[in-house]
């Protein structure tokens, strides 16, 4: 009884320490910490994920494809990332046109324990159904127009939990990662759902930083931060979101996607959110 009362304490004192970490986010207002506190978490890892590839060409403009969009981003976010934040590792989940399955992007973000993964995609509005001269035909709409930020929803968040089992918890106690989901006991489950949570309002708070970026800095249009579910977002266990940088059918979105100062924008606005990010998480005094 004496063992089981000291793991309840430690589980609701670790529960109550990453929640106020959280109100913290929530706020907007870091927590004050001294350095020896801050020292203990270190932003090392960032994946970029150029989304598509290969034989998933992703959405198409008049003569353009979403694969070949994002991975020209991707690269010169690498690039910007390794130039101005040097003590961050970027891994690519591809560097060329190839085909990667969503799962394996996940397991790539996992193994290397990152900190922070950013999926790069196109947008793009299905053919609408109009009457032109009596008959019904598919018209392609190119009225879509900003950057959209996406954040996986936890509706189904086993595969998530599974990830969080075998990465968070696997420095701090190898057992769990041989458990199965099912089987957790009430305390564990406690506290794969706070890390859960952390995560999840960490996602919103960068997407939120992104996003504030693209519209007060590039003075793009923004269809906001939204939680609905993202494949490719589905098993990673670190905060993620995806990047919608602009629809790829509407041709003024199409040239600047394509350009050189678009691409640019895009990517020195997502590089001072993560500049800023890191500061935070960090908890580096301002």
């Amino acid at each position: 009884m004496k063992n089981k009362s000291f793991k309840l304490l430690i589980y609701g004192l670790s529960a109550f320490f990453i929640t106020f970490i959280n109100v913290a986010f929530a706020t907007g207002h870091p927590v004050s910490r001294d350095s020896s506190v801050s020292a203990r978490f270190k932003f090392r890892t960032l994946v970029i994920d150029a989304g598509h590839g290969g034989r998933a060409t992703g959405a198409s403009g008049s003569y353009s494809l979403e694969k070949n969009v994002t991975l020209a981003i991707a690269l010169k976010l690498q690039q910007a990332v390794q130039k101005e934040i040097k003590d961050i590792n970027v891994l690519m989940t591809r560097t060329t046109d190839v085909f990667v399955n969503n799962g394996l992007r996940a397991v790539m973000a996992n193994d290397n324990k990152a900190n922070l993964y950013i999926s790069l995609h196109c947008n793009s509005l299905p053919n609408v159904r109009k009457v032109v001269n009596g008959k019904t035909v598919s018209v392609p709409n190119r009225s879509g127009k900003g950057v959209l930020l996406l954040v996986n929803i936890f509706r189904r968040s086993g595969e998530q939990v599974a990830a969080i089992m075998e990465n968070q918890f696997a420095e701090e106690e190898k057992a769990y990662s041989k458990k199965e989901v099912n089987a957790l006991s009430p305390e564990d489950a406690i506290m794969l759902n706070v890390y859960r949570d952390k995560y999840r309002k960490q996602s919103i708070h960068f997407a939120n930083l992104v996003n504030n970026e693209f519209v007060n800095t590039d003075g793009r249009n923004s269809l906001g931060v939204i939680e609905q579910g993202v494949q490719v977002l589905a098993q990673t266990s670190m905060p993620s979101i995806l990047v919608e940088t602009g629809f790829i059918n509407n041709p003024e979105e199409e040239d600047y996607l394509n350009s050189d100062q678009g691409q640019n924008e895009i990517v020195n606005s997502i590089v001072r959110a993560i500049k800023q990010y890191k500061r935070e998480v960090e908890q580096v005094p301002q």
